[in-house]
C-alpha cells in the first residue's frame, strides 16, 4: 500500500509556520525540536515545517507512506528513481527520499512497529 500522507515544506521558522496553521485554521501543532514542526489538520494529509537548513529540500517534500520501506526502496530503483538521502530515523518512524526521472525529489517513510 502506498498512499500520499504528508508534505513538508521548507522554513525559516517553523514554529512561525505551524503556528500560523494553529491560528488560521485550528490544525494541532506538535514541535518536535526547536527545528521541525508537524502540523495536522485532522484530514488525511499531515504538513511539516523544517528549520534546520542542511536537511532542507528546494521545493516543497510529498512524503508516501508504505508498509515496508525496503520495498519501497526497491520499486523505486527499479522504475528508475535515484535515492537521494539514505534512510533514516525520525520520531514515529525511518524514511528516504529520491528524485523520479523526471527531477522531483520525494520521499518514502514508514512508521514504527
Amino acid at each position: 500500500m502506498y498512499e500520499i500522507d504528508f508534505v513538508e515544506f521548507p522554513s525559516s521558522s517553523a514554529a512561525g509556520s505551524s503556528g500560523f496553521f494553529e491560528k488560521a485554521f485550528g490544525w494541532t501543532a506538535t514541535a518536535y525540536g526547536p527545528t521541525y514542526a508537524d502540523v495536522r489538520s485532522g484530514g488525511v494529509v499531515s504538513l511539516g515545517f523544517q528549520e534546520d537548513t542542511p536537511r532542507q529540500t528546494a521545493a516543497p517534500l510529498v512524503t508516501i507512506r508504505t508498509d515496508d520501506l525496503a520495498r519501497a526502496r526497491g520499486s523505486v530503483e527499479a522504475a528508475g528513481g535515484v535515492v537521494t538521502v539514505e534512510p533514516f530515523s525520525f520520531p514515529g518512524g525511518r524514511r528516504f527520499h529520491f528524485r523520479e526521472p523526471g527531477g522531483a525529489e520525494l520521499a518514502v517513510w514508514s512508521p514504527d512497529a
